[in-house]
């Protein structure tokens, strides 16, 4: 009878996840259903209890457009290159509340949903993902008052708009990036939620929303378009309206930066959420 040789090595060993496998991607898909179930929750709970329900959805970016129309268009009398203001402004606050409404519902998501943080386990970067859903049903909804409005002004889209779909990618790619970012300090710094409100308003002004990039000193445009927003703002505008061409070396450094923003908010993300539930 022979005796098993015992080795002192262990047939085990438990190492911490380096590189790419510490982001745990593969836990969203094995969480989906949770996704999915958070964003549907997420878009009921927005217009509960409301009169007009998702009629605000429609109304918000009108108003906002009717607004500019009259201050930008009328009284600073500022070009809209060639076609009516209100589409104009429009179509500029369809791309700005992709990007807007993403980063808020995004840096808040945690810090809403702290007693799922500190009582279950789920990878807690379904939060921020979820808030995409509610945003693209906004989206999709205000996309058909923007095409009705282009009918009435007679406005015909052009072979561009094959790439809106990219610039629209690459603004939820930075809200979602800069939110994942957000989120994450939100948690330990609440001062954010006050904050990310004047900021953003800023950005709104520094961005080509309501009026065209072209409208900028020519002087001032290569600090204008260090705005990695002015780029993709007025590039999902052109593949709308074909109005503004975007500068491509103002495109290519947007979305380098896109991508650095996404990257960099979520290796963030997975860094700090281990303290999420002590802290929250």
């Amino acid at each position: 009878m022979t005796l098993a040789v015992i080795s002192d090595q262990p047939h085990v060993k438990i190492r911490p996840p380096k590189g790419w496998a510490a982001l745990s991607l593969s836990d969203l898909w094995t969480y989906r259903d949770l996704l999915l179930t958070l964003a549907e929750r997420d878009v009921k709970v927005r217009y509960k209890q409301t009169a007009l329900g998702v009629i605000w959805v429609v109304l918000q970016p009108l108003l906002g457009a009717a607004i500019f129309t009259f201050v930008f268009g009328r009284v600073a009398r500022m070009s809209s290159d060639g076609v009516p203001y209100l589409i104009f402004s429009f179509a500029g606050l369809l791309a700005w509340n992709v990007f807007n409404s993403t980063l808020t519902r995004a840096s808040a998501s945690v810090v809403e949903n702290s007693r799922m943080v500190s009582k279950i386990y789920f990878p807690r970067l379904i939060l921020p993902l979820s808030t995409i859903g509610s945003v693209l049903i906004d989206f999709a909804v205000s996309a058909c008052v923007m095409v009705l409005l282009m009918a009435i002004y007679h406005v015909h889209p052009g072979w561009p708009l094959l790439l809106m779909p990219i610039f629209l990618a690459l603004l939820f790619m930075a809200a979602t990036g800069v939110g994942l970012y957000t989120s994450a300090l939100m948690v330990s710094y609440r001062d954010l939620q006050y904050a990310l409100p004047p900021f953003l308003q800023f950005l709104l002004y520094a961005s080509p929303v309501a009026y065209a990039a072209s409208s900028v000193p020519a002087s001032l445009r290569s600090i204008y378009y260090l705005n990695p927003l002015a780029a993709l703002l007025e590039g999902f505008r052109w593949s709308i309206l074909g109005t503004g061409h975007p500068q491509p070396a103002a495109l290519a450094y947007s979305i380098v930066v896109v991508l650095a923003m996404f990257v960099i908010g979520l290796v963030s993300f997975k860094r700090m959420e281990r303290r999420f539930a002590d802290v929250i």
